[in-house]
């Protein structure tokens, strides 16, 4: 990353790095998990979701309250309704058992063992890090943006 990057960021304070980090992530999520026409499929109770609704969330499957370092982890998080996101706390039996069917069993295993470790850790992330995930994040959006067939 070069410093006009780090330096377009100066002013912002780390909550709002972090908060614009979240909703870019949360934005490529959706995006990645609907289909060209944007339709996705709940992770969790396979209801379909479309793109845009506030019914269609990026929901995790390790919190992110509980495991920081999995916040941005692309592999713990994906399309999701907000029934089972919210009021379900991510209905995670059905959502573990759909996310081995997606990204098979040794992954969620990891994703288990990193939450296992992070109790045993100190993890906070940089200014840096943070501007990392946003810049990375939207010109993932970007491209994504060029393969759907709905307006976003």
């Amino acid at each position: 990353m070069d410093s006009n990057t780090i330096l377009k960021y100066k002013n912002k304070k780390y909550k709002d790095l972090k908060k614009t980090a979240v909703k870019w992530f949360n934005k490529f999520i959706r995006l990645r998990d609907c289909d060209e026409n944007g339709y996705a499929i709940c992770i969790s109770s396979g209801q379909s979701l479309r793109y845009g609704s506030p019914n269609y969330h990026a929901g995790h499957f390790i919190p992110a309250g509980s495991c920081e370092a999995l916040r941005f982890n692309e592999d713990n998080v994906h399309g999701q309704g907000k029934s089972d996101n919210y009021w379900k706390s991510a209905n995670l039996i059905e959502y573990r058992k759909r996310l081995i069917e997606k990204i098979g069993l040794r992954k969620v295993q990891e994703l288990e063992f990193i939450k296992d470790q992070y109790k045993k850790i100190s993890f906070k992330r940089t200014r840096i890090s943070l501007i990392e995930v946003i810049e990375t994040y939207k010109a993932k959006c970007k491209e994504l943006e060029q393969t759907k067939n709905f307006k976003i």
